[in-house]
């Protein structure tokens, strides 16, 4: 069967692969699979996002569906307004997060607000594909409404989970920077209701994204990186289109690895209570070093944040995340959390009473590198078992592509699940290993394309 869902909902661009005519087959397919109900609809600040909203709500309707319309949010927030409201059967939100702006997406989540297990996107991928959608009688057709209330439930809750007295008796500043995305309406707000001083850039919702692309990688938070330095703040804060994630700048302005932050969150989530963190095994080696300092274990996953978070679910894990600025914080939701993450870091410097460059120097060092090698995705399968057989006699795992441990690192090779390449990680304490490592893994999936 083909296949419409990728590592993280569906996405392409729009008037190409993301038409009209997608979104509404794929309202109705999740109307289809949901069954009579209520489903939530939301959607990030991208140009596009009414037309596809409006066509998934026509599917949904058609299918017999009422839909709430909660209007432009972050991601998390609508999944937040799930897990609290109760009595919905699932929601989609139109989003393609940190893809650039011609792009975009449908994500699909449970009652819960959790991203879809695999087999229930199978479920709607059958009836997409198989043309058998659900058709309401005249009668029966779905109704929509809208609900503008959805961000302040939001904000409510995510205040409700940090100590709000600590963090406004330290009066912090901060540079936020949502990248005129959802982030915008939540962030910036979330600042000011802790007592930070605030100040924002690219701060209004625009889906052109005129400030800058919506992934907050280095190469596209220059503007962050000196407005931290020049206003002396305690330290700056990126999201990408939908904010479900939140990269960190220190406060000399420099750029914050997202493993590092995420290390630096485990930490204060295991302190004095131990338990066990849930990330992709992609994730850098520093997080097993934090979690074992303070008692605690590391669970890996396959590559992917609704895995992470499901496993985290059924583990009863205190903490999980990724490398990416994507965090799950548990006694809150089960999904990555931007605007969450924000206050969190603010909690953690509050308490510890030292500048955010420091706490973060006092992690273990790790050099990670990244990569790929074009693979058509039709020869995927075999060129990963041509690694397993190039691995043969090495310190291998298989949780997701093939990890090969050395004693100074590891290197990491798996199949995309969203372009025809294989990607690679490599880990080691030094540049020169680690880039080593990363020539290695190239060399293997050559090698495997050369004898598939």
């Amino acid at each position: 069967m083909t296949r419409l869902f990728g590592t993280n909902g569906i996405r392409g661009v729009v008037g190409k692969d993301m038409t009209p005519d997608l979104a509404l087959g794929v309202g109705k397919a999740v109307g289809t699979v949901l069954g009579p109900g209520t489903v939530a609809l939301g959607r990030d600040t991208r140009l596009s996002g009414p037309l596809l909203a409006r066509a998934v709500a026509s599917g949904l309707m058609s299918a017999g569906c009422d839909v709430v319309d909660l209007g432009v949010l972050p991601t998390p927030a609508e999944q937040y307004y799930l897990a609290k409201k109760g009595g919905l059967k699932g929601g989609v939100v139109v989003t393609a997060s940190h893809n650039p702006r011609e792009f975009n997406g449908i994500k699909v989540l449970d009652a819960a607000g959790m991203e879809l297990r695999r087999e229930d996107e199978e479920a709607i991928e059958a009836v997409y594909f198989g043309g058998r959608p659900k058709v309401a009688e005249w009668s029966s057709v779905g109704s929509i409404r809208s609900d503008g209330g959805a961000i302040e439930l939001y904000l409510a809750g995510i205040l409700s989970r940090v100590d709000g007295d600590a963090i406004r008796s330290r009066g912090l500043t901060v540079a936020v920077d949502p990248g005129n995305g959802a982030g915008c309406l939540v962030t910036p707000y979330l600042l000011a209701a802790l007592g930070c001083r605030v100040i924002s850039l690219h701060g209004q919702p625009d889906g052109t994204f005129p400030g800058r692309p919506p992934e907050p990688v280095p190469e596209h938070l220059g503007d962050l990186l000196r407005l931290v330095r020049e206003t002396h703040a305690d330290f700056g804060v990126a999201h990408d289109g939908d904010a479900d994630r939140a990269i960190f700048v220190d406060e000399r302005g420099t750029f914050l690895q997202g493993d590092r932050s995420l290390a630096l969150l485990a930490g204060a989530a295991l302190r004095g209570r131990g338990g066990t963190v849930v990330t992709p095994v992609s994730t850098s080696s520093m997080l097993d070093d934090v979690a074992r300092a303070h008692g605690g274990k590391v669970v890996r996953t396959k590559v992917g944040a609704p895995i992470v978070a499901r496993t985290m679910f059924q583990t009863g894990a205190t903490f999980g995340g990724e490398e990416n600025g994507g965090v799950i914080f548990p006694e809150h939701q089960f999904c990555r959390d931007g605007a969450m993450a924000v206050a969190k870091m603010l909690e953690l410097l509050a308490r510890e009473g030292r500048p955010l460059s420091e706490l973060a120097a006092a992690l273990p060092t790790y050099v990670l590198r990244k990569g790929g090698v074009e693979v058509p995705a039709d020869r995927h399968a075999a060129v990963l078992e041509g690694l397993v057989r190039l691995a043969e006699g090495r310190t291998v795992e298989r949780i997701d592509g093939v990890k090969i441990h050395a004693p100074d690192g590891w290197v990491l090779v798996r199949p995309s699940g969203t372009e025809p390449l294989f990607r690679i990680y490599a880990e080691a304490r030094t540049e020169a290993r680690a880039e080593a490592l990363a020539k290695e893994g190239a060399d293997l999936i050559r090698e495997a394309i050369r004898r598939a």
